[in-house]
């Protein structure tokens, strides 16, 4: 991929609807799914935005109603972002002033490596890539803005 499109401050870019598009491949058995949805990016009360992802996940030809919440607060440099899972658990660190971080995130026994990506005003992307004793997959996802 060539140019990388800079954000000067992810909580301001985010803000708002995006479509959501995500393939999943198990690179040991060679099982694909995907996910199709929308993720809404809200105002939290005291700052930051509150990530609410649904729509369906496709595993193995069976359809199931899928969801997640993040928590996306201020990170510690301006125009950063600190991400959390719904409960506060910390997740990853996201800066997109280049347009493009690479992060990890340690899960018991597995490590999530994720490279995000914005590719133009409107679209941006991630790929995590997880590997573990039983897990060896690859998520990518594609955004593109509502409206």
């Amino acid at each position: 991929m060539g140019e990388f499109w800079p954000v000067a401050d992810v909580l301001t870019h985010l803000a708002g609807s995006w479509r959501t598009e995500r393939t999943v491949r198990d690179l040991a058995s060679g099982d694909e799914g995907e996910f199709s949805g929308l993720t809404v990016f809200g105002q939290l009360e005291g700052g930051g935005l509150l990530s609410e992802e649904s729509g369906t996940f496709v595993w193995q030809g069976v359809p199931r109603p899928a969801e997640r919440t993040l928590r996306f607060l201020p990170g510690p440099t301006p125009g950063t972002a600190d991400v959390r899972f719904a409960d506060g658990r910390p997740f990853h660190d996201l800066d997109l002033r280049t347009g493009r971080h690479a992060t990890d995130h340690p899960c018991a026994a597995d490590l999530y490596r994720g490279e995000f990506t914005v590719l133009d005003a409107d679209r941006w992307r991630t790929v995590w890539r997880v590997g573990g004793p039983t897990k060896d997959l690859l998520l990518t996802t594609d955004y593109a803005r509502e409206g």
